[in-house]
This record gives C-alpha cells, structure tokens and sequence, in this order.
C-alpha cells in the first residue's frame, strides 16, 4: 500500500476491492471523521487536498465489532475497568474499531464503577477503539452453569438492582439465565429501555427459553456454550435461539469452544443475518502462554486455551480478525458473509447505522489481505494501526 502516514483530515482511498469482489474498483472519500462518497476508483473525484492511500487491491471492510471481549494484553476488565481505553488503544492491530468491554460475575458496585469509567470518556488524543458501551455477563445467571464466573456472586433479577442499566449509562448488553425467579420482568425492562437481552448461562428449558424470547430476548450468549447439550426429547435453550428467527446467536469460533462440525451446524440452521462472531477473548489475548486473572480465578493460559485450574474453559485467547478466517474455513461461507457476522450483524442489534460502509457513516474501516489478515485499520479516518508491508 502507498503511503506510510495517514493524519487526519481527507483521505482518498483507492483501488480496494469490494466486499462482493470486484477487484481494485472501489474508491472511498473520508472527511471530518466519516465516509463522504463511494464509488469507482477513477470515476470517484479525489479533492486536490485529500491525501491518498492506494489499498493495492486489498478487501475494504467496515471496521470490526467484537460485542464480549473480558480484556487482553494482560488486562482484566472485571479486575481493573479502568483498563478499557488501553486494550480499545490497541485493539485495530486485529482490526476491531468497536468492541463492548465484558464485565462477568461481579458486585454491582463494580458494574457501577465500569460505567464510570465509560461515562467520563476517553484520554486525551485516545484514537483506538471505540466502547460502545458494557456487555454484563451475570450476575443474573444459573450457578449450575456458571462457567468461570463466581456463582457466590450470582443474584436472583430484580428491577431495583437494573435501575440505571440502559444506553445513556453505557449498559447495551446484558447476558442472564430467563429461567430465574425475576428474570421475565427485568428482561422486559431492559428491552423497553433499549437494552439488548440475551440468554446464557442458562438451565433453561425449551419452555422458559420461549417465555424469555416473547418477553424480549433477542441474542443468545456463546450458543451450546454454558447451556444444556441439545437433545432431540428436551431441546432446551439451544433449540429455542435455533429456531427462533427473530434471535441471533453468538458463536466463539476457535475450533475449542465448538467443534468445526457444530460451527458449520450453526451457519446451515441459523443462516445470514443471524450469526454473530465473538471472541470472549481475555487477558491473555495478544500475551505470551501463562497465568492471568478473569474476574476472581486465576486462568491457565497455554497456546490454544484458556482454562480455570479445574479445566473449565474461561474464555478464549481469540482475536476477531481469526474469528473471522475461522469461520469461512469452517463453514465454507463466503469471505462477505463471515465479514458481516462480526460488522453488519453487531452494528444491526446495537442499531447502530453509522458504523457500516456507506455514506454519511464513521470513517472505521479496515483493509484486508485476500486471506483476510489486516492490513490496516482506520478509525475517524485515521491510521490507527499498519501492518509492515
């Protein structure tokens, strides 16, 4: 690619290829932090004060959005949510430029002290990238599938513990167990306030998956992850978002969480549209194979998993961009299609508009290979991380 240098202001990108695969043909205008055109490189006006950066033919994407990421880089968002902006500071290396920092299990006061840290906004000159907001992971969830959470701090939904969960105060996801005392209620308020419900952690049966889904669940949380094995005389959770359109499913595709096999199961039932790929990645993400901390458990991490000293799995050392190469070998989709699971699908259920690939939306845009490694990603139009040519 041309250039070594983006700084802010306009920017001519050219010669991309489009997502549907027409190659070197698309041209794309960014100006005061957003897509001002798009069209065919050649025919698409560059202004003589833009500078100019030549995608030599490589993938134009929107930027990525991982919507469970609990830290990385050595750092536990549960532990420290202070430590949001310097993992966000380093996360287009994978080429996410959104992510939704994951609290798990935790007291209120630390769900309380997370969305302090979002409501006082970024450091000074910050141009990583963006929390939308906080996934809580808990604590309404089943003990009895508690995972790598601390099921002494799991609590029974209640309308008073939820009171300033919403948007505005920077919750826009929130994973619980639809089968608890309370949890019809809390659901229906939190959708009412523009919260995103989902299932998980969960002994839900066929029954109470479906009284969730009609009370405003509309997500399921690391589908067959944390939740009853399917069986054809008990579906469970895992039937009802199965077959559920109006329900989008989470996969974590690393070949650990779910066999290959599973994930291409998943894709054939649930389809475009309505599969969303997550890394629940950790600490540990981008780090060396060792010991680090998620929440209160100490994690064994070695060169393909992370795992409580028990062996339960305690999310994943996965980075989006691998989600998304995984998911293609897996499934045989198409690059576009894995694309989607993890841009227009996310920025779908958040109703966020302004992070696709068109005009008027955020200049967040990522560049990659033909093997759909990252080139390099924008983030307001700017360079925010290269990779060396």
């Amino acid at each position: 690619m041309g250039q070594t240098r983006i700084s802010a202001g306009m920017l001519y990108i050219h010669n991309a290829t489009a997502l549907d695969g027409t190659a070197g043909g698309l041209a794309v205008l960014l100006a005061d932090e957003k897509i001002v055109d798009i069209g065919p490189t050649g025919r698409l006006y560059c202004p003589p004060q833009a500078e100019r950066l030549d995608a030599a033919g490589r993938l134009l994407a929107p930027g990525l959005i991982d919507l469970q990421l609990n830290g990385a880089f050595g750092l536990d968002f549960t532990a420290a949510p202070e430590t949001i902006w310097a993992v966000g500071a380093r996360l287009p290396q994978y080429g996410v430029t959104a992510f939704l920092p994951t609290i798990i299990t935790s007291p209120l006061a630390m769900v309380a002290a997370a969305q302090k840290v979002l409501q006082a906004g970024p450091p000074p000159g910050y141009t990583g990238a963006a929390p939308l907001g906080l996934h809580l992971e808990g604590p309404f969830l089943n003990p009895a599938k508690r995972g790598a959470h601390d099921a002494t701090l799991m609590r029974q939904p209640a309308l008073a513990d939820i009171a300033d969960w919403s948007p505005a105060k920077c919750v826009r996801l929130v994973t619980l167990a639809p089968e608890l005392p309370g949890a019809l209620e809390v659901i229906r308020a939190l959708r009412q306030r523009g919260v995103l419900v989902s299932a998980g952690h969960s002994m839900a049966t066929y029954d109470e998956a479906q009284a969730g889904l009609e009370a405003g669940v509309r997500y399921g949380t690391h589908l067959f992850n944390a939740m009853p094995a399917l069986d054809h005389r008990a579906p469970g959770l895992a039937a009802a978002l199965l077959t559920t359109p109006q329900a989008i499913v989470g996969v974590i595709p690393d070949g650990i969480h779910l066999h290959p096999a599973i994930v291409k199961l998943i894709w054939q039932s649930k389809g475009h549209g309505q599969v969303n790929l997550v890394t629940d990645a950790m600490a540990a993400l981008g780090n060396p194979p060792g010991r680090y901390q998620l929440g209160n458990f100490e994690v064994v991490v070695d060169e393909t998993s992370a795992r409580l000293n028990d062996g339960r799995l305690a999310g994943s050392i996965l980075s989006l961009d691998q989600a998304v190469r995984n998911f293609v070998a897996f499934t045989g989709c198409k690059a576009e299609e894995a694309i989607a699971a993890v841009t227009q699908v996310p920025a779908s259920m958040l109703q966020l508009g302004d992070r696709l690939l068109q005009v008027g939306a955020r200049a967040d845009l990522v560049l990659l290979t033909p093997d759909l490694h990252v080139s390099a990603t924008l983030v307001r139009g700017q360079l925010a991380w290269r990779a060396p040519d």
